[in-house]
């Protein structure tokens, strides 16, 4: 993958974060939080887990400890306080993203792990990861959305490139 290509998907995933946010921000508290029948529960729980596992790629790709035992925590924080550690990551991905060169994201990071065993990927594979697993949760809180009564906002990446200036 290119430089370009990895710097314009940091960006789309911000972008589709940021509308995401917007929309769970404008329901009904109750509804973010109603418990549903998916995985994670409800909406601001699978936006939590989406900032854990950005953590923890944040983690490998420097290198260090995450701190993580598990794939999610047992409770999430307000979804204002949630909104704003995203903003941040997604603000980390996009400045680390745009210090590496091709070199850089060709190169293999070894890493555990949490459900245990060893795992080695490049950068640009693990920055694929983070944008692929954060597009595919955004659909659980999307349809969960649906059953709220609530018709979301397409977050899909060509509605990406048609509407926000391509410059990286």
């Amino acid at each position: 993958m290119s430089v370009r290509t990895v710097r314009m998907l940091v960006r789309y995933k911000a972008w589709a974060n940021e509308l995401i946010f917007s929309m769970v921000s404008d329901l009904p508290y109750e509804e973010a939080v109603r418990q549903r029948r998916t995985r994670f529960g409800n909406m601001v729980h699978t936006l939590n887990h989406v900032y854990v596992i950005d953590s923890v790629f944040q983690a490998h790709l420097q290198a260090r400890e995450h701190g993580y035992i598990s794939r999610n925590t047992p409770d999430h924080p307000p979804l204002a306080d949630l909104w704003r550690a995203v903003q941040a990551l997604d603000q980390w991905y996009i400045e680390f993203v745009d210090r590496l060169s091709n070199d850089d994201l060709d190169q293999p990071i070894q890493f555990e792990f949490i459900g245990g065993g060893n795992g080695v990927m490049t950068r640009s594979e693990m920055i694929m990861h983070v944008v692929n697993h954060g597009t595919y949760h955004r659909g659980f809180v999307g349809d969960m959305m649906y059953q709220a009564g609530v018709t979301p906002a397409a977050t899909d990446l060509p509605v990406f490139l048609r509407d926000v200036p391509q410059s990286f």
